[in-house]
């Protein structure tokens, strides 16, 4: 058997074309919007739980969710035939700005007229996955800029955390707690997590945990589910967030500093002057310090005077301790955040067969392949959301994400 593996791009044309309608017929464009759709799908994990809004049509490029204030109790007794005042439901209105992305790909007739499988149909699902990863990611970030953030007992920053900072049963329990005392509503009768695989790895050792196959019968299972523990439904994506600097230097990871900074300047000779470290973060002595300029050829100037001898070594700021990887591990409770709805027109495969092009494709040589999708998330809730931040045995190995 002659295994034969082709590169679509190698057959492609990178100038963008203008195009007329589309040659294909009505069913094989629906056709190839429910392969994109379906595919997108299967690479959900964070979009598959956002409150959904449907795409507004002229109404602007912002999208509206809208949340109510929960009543107080209502412990004063009613007078006999007195209308008490009553109560005032509030609404209150979050917007996020509605972005297009997108992508695609040429297809020359000869990779059309030689290849064994469907190349159209193989690059609709690539897209697809393509699609659903990018949107799921941008969701994933939205929900990172949550202020309500935790980390392990004994831990009070990021930059503190190390591979023995490790998510536990213990801190999952409290997890569960702090969202009970919210008052956060649950999903299916459980809270949520999204971990990533480095972290779901030491959780699944703890007492108590129970794999998601032994209730798959009687449960609809999420995608990526993995298990459940103390009251929580395990989500394992390799899209989980990892926090991680990276190199300081080329390939370099770390800088070492040069020349002894004994009076506690705010410039620190580390042997270089690169100008893209300026905005970065780096630690010292374990101590944290922002890059907010480069001094001479040689040093960084921080935001804080330090005090640091020769041949101390400086890390990436923007991980754990040392410069490693640190997971953030999303627990959540229902409407936490808020997502477009992907079908409905904001999600669209784009198919322009040869020909189509008119004096853009004058040989018909050229077929083009791809997605566009408009695309917004919001967090709605604070205090039903809690980024869970943790090491990992592999946070010595993992970059990020």
């Amino acid at each position: 058997m002659i295994n034969k593996e082709f590169d679509i791009q190698a057959f492609a044309d990178a100038n963008t074309q203008t195009t007329d309608s589309p040659t294909l017929s009505e069913g094989m464009q629906q056709y190839y919007n429910t392969e994109l759709l379906e595919n997108a799908k299967e690479e959900l994990f964070f979009n598959q739980f956002g409150k959904v809004q449907t795409l507004p049509e002229g109404n602007g490029k912002k999208v509206q969710w809208r949340k109510f204030d929960t009543f107080g109790k209502a412990t004063t007794p009613l007078e006999e035939g007195v209308t008490p005042d009553g109560n005032t439901m509030t609404m209150i209105t979050v917007e996020a700005e509605v972005e297009q992305y997108g992508d695609y790909t040429t297809v020359s007739d000869m990779l059309d007229m030689t290849a064994v499988d469907d190349v159209i149909l193989s690059c609709t699902e690539e897209h697809g996955a393509q699609a659903g990863l990018t949107l799921d990611t941008l969701t994933r970030n939205e929900i990172c800029k949550g202020k309500n953030v935790s980390f392990p007992e004994g831990y009070s920053l990021r930059y503190e955390l190390d591979s023995d900072a490790k998510l536990t049963a213990s801190a999952v329990n409290k997890a569960v707690t702090k969202l009970k005392k919210n008052k956060t509503p649950k999903i299916g009768g459980k809270y949520i997590c999204i971990i990533h695989p480095s972290v779901s790895e030491d959780l699944r050792e703890s007492e108590g945990w129970i794999e998601a196959h032994k209730y798959a019968a009687t449960t609809e299972i999420f995608n990526g589910e993995i298990g459940e523990l103390h009251g929580v439904r395990f989500i394992e994506s390799n899209e989980a967030p990892i926090f991680c600097g990276e190199n300081l230097a080329g390939d370099e990871r770390t800088l070492t500093v040069k020349s002894a900074n004994t009076s506690k300047l705010n410039n620190v000779d580390v042997g270089v002057a690169d100008e893209s470290l300026i905005g970065r973060y780096v630690l010292i002595n374990g101590n944290k310090y922002r890059i907010e300029g480069i001094s001479g050829s040689n040093k960084i100037t921080l935001d804080e005077p330090v005090t640091v001898e020769a041949g101390v070594t400086v890390y990436p700021g923007e991980g754990g301790r040392d410069g490693c990887a640190v997971y953030g591990c999303i627990f959540f409770g229902r409407d936490a955040y808020g997502r477009v709805e992907l079908s409905g027109g904001a999600m669209e495969m784009i198919v322009k067969s040869k020909g189509s092009a008119g004096t853009a494709d004058p040989l018909n040589q050229r077929s083009t392949v791809g997605w566009k999708a408009a695309h917004a998330a919001a967090i709605l809730y604070e205090e039903r959301l809690i980024r869970f931040e943790c090491g990992s045995s592999y946070s010595n190995t993992d970059t990020a994400n």
